[in-house]
């Protein structure tokens, strides 16, 4: 398998893992830890995961220049990010954040074209609207998982949340060239672990550890083990083969593969418009993820 083909691998099993996180992160917020106690939660434990890893990884120095970067990343792509979007999650539905989400494609998309000089191409435009469309239909004809106690605030946060991780993924893209994953994402994680610690500390320790099931640890630990220290990983390594707007189209998957999950568990049923959509969402996946034809092969 090329290398390519294991990054669009990696980012299609990025976009399960977050699939599934939706509903799973909703069972645990609010009615067992509050979002930015949680996110406190996620940060640190994450943090602890990738030092440790660090250790038997190969060592790098980072240039004392780049560490605005990683600051940058750190705020854009742990702190600001995480925290709009599990407080958006926390106030809206699995699905309508999972849909929420498809505005990352678009955004990234155009600041590519602004701050990277990207070319915006027909075929990428089309496959980006095409899945946007077949994630409204999802939205619009597919039932909601769960409870929203303020969908508006919500969908608002998670919103913002997608144009953070926009930026992320622009800004995360420079060291992916200049040194290992594990060379900065420690760092990244440690500056997000002191940008959250403000915000999270009070509800964290507001939580009466006695009282949550055996089943929430479980949740919490696969939130901060798998939908935090492995997709983040996966997603490094994935734009180390693929352009930003190409990683962050796979974002079309996540309502796809929530939705999926929420059937899975008696929660949501499947009809045709549900069948549709998905053969959009895969339609746009392929259009924006293939190669353009090499133009010294005369096709």
């Amino acid at each position: 398998m090329s290398k390519r083909n294991l990054a669009l691998l990696g980012a299609t099993i990025v976009s399960i893992i977050y699939g599934v996180t939706f509903t799973i992160a909703k069972d645990v917020m609010p009615a067992y830890i509050d979002a930015f106690g949680f996110i406190l939660l996620r940060v640190g434990g994450s943090v602890l995961l990738f030092w440790l890893t660090w250790l038997f990884m190969p060592k790098e120095k980072i240039a004392l220049g780049d560490f605005p970067r990683i600051i940058a990343a750190a705020f854009f792509g742990v702190a600001f990010n995480m925290l709009t979007f599990f407080k958006g999650l926390s106030l809206t539905s699995p699905i309508s954040a999972a849909v929420i989400m498809v505005s990352t494609p678009m955004i990234v998309l155009v600041l590519s074209a602004i701050l990277m000089k990207e070319r915006l191409k027909k075929r990428k435009v089309f496959g980006i609207i095409l899945g946007l469309f077949g994630t409204a239909l999802l939205i619009l004809y597919g039932k909601s998982i769960g409870s929203a106690t303020n969908a508006g605030l919500g969908n608002f946060l998670v919103l913002v949340n997608a144009i953070s991780y926009s930026f992320y993924l622009i800004i995360v893209k420079k060291l992916m060239h200049t040194y290992n994953a594990f060379t900065f994402v420690k760092w990244i994680y440690l500056f997000g672990f002191f940008m959250v610690l403000p915000f999270g500390w009070s509800e964290f320790n507001d939580v009466n550890w006695s009282l949550v099931p055996t089943s929430i640890y479980w949740k919490i630990s696969f939130v901060v083990v798998v939908s935090t220290f492995l997709t983040y990983l996966l997603n490094l390594l994935s734009m180390k083969e693929l352009k930003p707007t190409t990683v962050a189209v796979f974002i079309y998957l996540q309502p796809l593969f929530a939705t999926i999950f929420a059937i899975s568990l008696g929660k949501d049923e499947l009809n045709w418009v549900k069948i549709g959509a998905a053969i959009l969402i895969f339609s746009g996946v392929y259009l924006v993820t293939q190669k353009p034809p090499n133009p010294q092969r005369g096709n």
